[in-house]
């Protein structure tokens, strides 16, 4: 085990975008929350929104709801509590201006994508399975619940969206394990900002454990693709969406070591077709870098690291 960590910290010192290399030392190596927040403020537009190629897999500058809700989870992951924190209340600020919502969501691809690198599915005519009602706006509406003040306008339009996307949500119907992602990010900062109260909380842990159980895919044959594994919502024994899940959450920790790559990195399973080859080639060493974390955060997480 220890020669997979040195393979991947090889890796990510000698390739790494420095965001990740700060997310990487503070998992790893006791690093500061405040080298990846200071990191991640570079990110970040003048009216507290971010772009930039946060997420990397567009290339756009401006601050978008994608780009913008990228930064928060990196929030999330690190467990930032002050709420005051100026990147905290940027895009706070930002949310409330109500930049590119549409009255019920943030809007996941915005037209100036188009403009800038990107993959096929960020581009505005795409038709993903990825652009649903709730990915990214989910995450959003529990991001303003963890931090906003609880008598604010923008914390009342949290809770608005948080309720409505908790009645669309039907196990039955749900495909895109992105969207699924962000309901049970949703949940998880609701709970963290003690403002449980204000949602259908029970109903939503238990639709969530019903989609969640459908959505992992226990072919592990098809596992060489872009599929939903275990480690897209479950990171430790300790979850609560482990034991329905025991046998493939443990296999993936033996899939993760047998399948890392020579140069210490893991095969990154999508490309954007043929689109903006020399981004894209820049864009996967970055994503290299962050199935990096993801897999070592699984691992530590069973108690392997």
């Amino acid at each position: 085990m220890n020669t997979t960590f040195e393979k991947a910290r090889a890796f990510m010192y000698r390739n790494a975008r420095p965001l990740d290399l700060a997310r990487f030392q503070y998992h790893f190596e006791n690093g500061s929350k405040e080298a990846v927040l200071n990191i991640l403020s570079y990110y970040q537009n003048e009216d507290g929104g971010f772009g930039h190629a946060v997420e990397a897999d567009c290339w756009n500058p401006n601050s978008i709801p994608l780009h913008s809700n990228t930064a928060s989870e990196i929030i999330r992951e690190i467990d930032v509590m002050d709420s005051q924190q100026p990147v905290i209340q940027g895009l706070l600020k930002w949310y409330e201006s109500g930049k590119h919502f549409n009255g019920k969501s943030w809007e996941i691809t915005v037209e100036s994508n188009n403009d800038y690198p990107h993959a096929p599915w960020w581009h505005t005519e795409s038709v993903s399975s990825c652009h649903t009602d709730y990915n990214g706006t989910a995450q959003i509406a529990g991001f303003i619940a963890r931090y906003a003040d609880k008598g604010s306008d923008i914390f009342k339009l949290g809770v608005r969206i948080a309720n409505e996307a908790i009645e669309a949500l039907s196990p039955d119907e749900i495909r895109d394990m992105h969207t699924c992602v962000c309901y049970m990010r949703m949940a998880e900062l609701f709970e963290k900002g003690k403002a449980t109260e204000h949602i259908p909380f029970d109903e939503l842990k238990e639709k969530l454990h019903i989609s969640i159980n459908k959505l992992i895919v226990t072919d592990t044959s098809k596992w060489s693709g872009y599929v939903c594994q275990p480690s897209c919502f479950i990171n430790s024994k300790e979850s609560e969406y482990y034991l329905a899940n025991k046998e493939i959450a443990d296999y993936e920790c033996k899939h993760i070591i047998n399948t890392q790559l020579a140069d210490g990195s893991w095969n990154i399973g999508w490309t954007w077709g043929g689109n903006y080859p020399d981004e894209w080639a820049i864009s996967k060493n970055w994503w290299k870098g962050q199935w990096i974390i993801q897999n070592l955060l699984y691992l530590k997480g069973f108690e392997l690291l």
